[in-house]
């Protein structure tokens, strides 16, 4: 194929109104992952009909199944800054290779650690405070998970090259159908049909794996034959060895950064559990409702990268900063909205997910305070993204840790400790205030000395 003809399957973002552009490449991307988000959301919703107890060890599996998830979001953000560059500079062939190398590589490494934790499922668990009458719903539900985590991989990474590549359609059409699989799966599975046995939360995790085996089949045969943006071949050891050093040294560093939010979340939920299941069972919902909340977020997280490792990669720097401030001045905007919504549905939402006083006060309180704080939140995303993009990924993880261990879990749990969960969530929203306002400021100044080294390197 030749390089015309390559050029024809990926979407140059270098020039045209940035708006309109992220507009554009947004809106696919908040559809398919309404249905995405559906994954978690109907996981919950209908495993809590089963009860408080399994719905409180689904809670328990929310840190510990996102640390396998950010080694896949991880990948998928090294992938999309190399190939969002190579695109920028018009390297087209050997995008075509380190995406092939990503693949292969997300693949490997996701299988690795699914494995390890598969093994490891007492002692993590038994650190998370999970008690003795959850664990046999945890281990139904994380048997069959960690083994469909491993095709997740290739969706996620996959999308991430298309992404990067301009096209954000296919990866919302391919999240969507997965999410619709899911979805129709689920009370299937979990309660039974006919000559199908009712699995309970056994049934949630088979769901997900069937759903997540179609999306990485598809998302293979997409890259490597229809859209050609991957080689049709196995690599060659010299090739992945060429490859996977450069897309791990952005992805490692990102894998780090998102794999800390699991950890500071299994803090937040010992520190939860203290309070009771009812307490952990309502964390669980109002984590799965931020998930939803912050979808126009989250998806302009996956659009903003691409349009700047593209104009990073051509030099572009002012378009760079422009698709930023854009970007944050409408996530603060947008979030305000959300919050107001949530404000106003609370009581409905909180008596939708819990037939328990108790647990639906508690996510009801959740939602009325927490949201406050999405928007400021949105802009910590943004600049992470942002930055993994500009290929600084250590300054990603810096912030990272100075977000969760410096201001997440160390205010809000201070705050539990004076005002019990009221506290807590209190503590949430001041701790992302404090980290939105230190991370536009970095962003900002990072750009300026990227622009100045740049320049000084082309004087030279």
């Amino acid at each position: 194929m030749n390089k015309n003809e390559n050029n024809d399957r990926a979407r140059n973002l270098t020039d045209g109104d940035i708006t309109q552009t992220l507009k554009r490449m947004t809106i696919p991307m908040i559809l398919g992952m309404v249905m995405m988000m559906s994954f978690g959301l109907m996981d919950t919703f209908f495993v809590s009909l089963l009860g408080t107890e399994p719905l409180a060890a689904i809670s328990f599996t929310f840190p510990v199944t996102f640390t396998v998830i950010s080694l896949n979001i991880g990948l998928g953000i090294g992938t999309s800054a190399i190939i969002g560059k190579l695109q920028g500079q018009r390297d087209l062939e050997k995008s075509r290779q380190y995406a092939s190398s990503a693949m292969v590589l997300s693949f490997g490494m996701v299988g690795a650690l699914a494995f390890i934790g598969y093994l490891t499922i007492d002692p993590i668990f038994g650190l998370l405070n999970a008690n003795a009458s959850l664990m046999p719903y945890i281990y139904d539900y994380m048997n069959l998970w960690y083994l469909s985590s491993v095709f997740l991989a290739l969706p996620m990474v996959g999308n991430s090259v298309l992404r990067a590549c301009g096209d954000t359609r296919t990866p919302s059409i391919i999240m969507a159908a997965g999410g619709a699989i899911n979805a129709a799966l689920d009370p299937l599975f979990i309660f039974g049909f006919g000559p199908i046995p009712a699995m309970g939360i056994e049934g949630a995790a088979l769901a997900t794996l069937i759903a997540w085996i179609v999306g990485a089949s598809w998302v293979v045969w997409l890259l490597a034959v229809k859209k050609k943006l991957m080689l049709a071949r196995l690599l060659s050891f010299a090739e992945l060895k060429q490859s996977c050093a450069p897309i791990l040294s952005i992805a490692m560093p990102a894998a780090g950064a998102n794999m800390l939010t699991p950890i500071a979340g299994g803090v937040m939920t010992a520190v939860v559990a203290t309070y009771g299941a009812e307490a952990v069972a309502a964390w669980g919902v109002g984590n799965r409702m931020e998930s939803i909340a912050s979808i126009v977020v989250l998806a302009l997280s996956m659009s903003l990268p691409p349009i700047i490792s593209q104009n990073v990669g051509a030099g572009l720097y002012q378009r760079v900063q422009d698709a930023y401030k854009i970007t944050v001045r409408f996530v603060l905007i947008w979030q305000l909205f959300v919050f107001v919504v949530m404000w106003v549905l609370a009581d409905w939402i909180a008596e939708m997910f819990a037939d328990e006083p108790n647990v639906a006060m508690l996510i009801q309180l959740f939602l009325t305070i927490v949201p406050i704080g999405y928007g400021v939140q949105g802009i910590i995303i943004l600049t992470n993204s942002s930055l993994n993009a500009m290929h600084q990924p250590i300054a990603a993880l810096v912030l990272s840790v100075i977000r969760l261990f410096i201001f997440y879990v160390p205010v809000s749990y201070i705050a539990s400790l004076v005002w019990d969960l009221y506290g807590l969530f209190w503590g949430v929203v001041v701790a992302n205030l404090c980290m939105a306002i230190l991370s536009y400021m970095y962003f900002n100044r990072a750009l300026q000395n990227h622009r100045r080294e740049m320049g000084d390197k082309q004087a030279q």
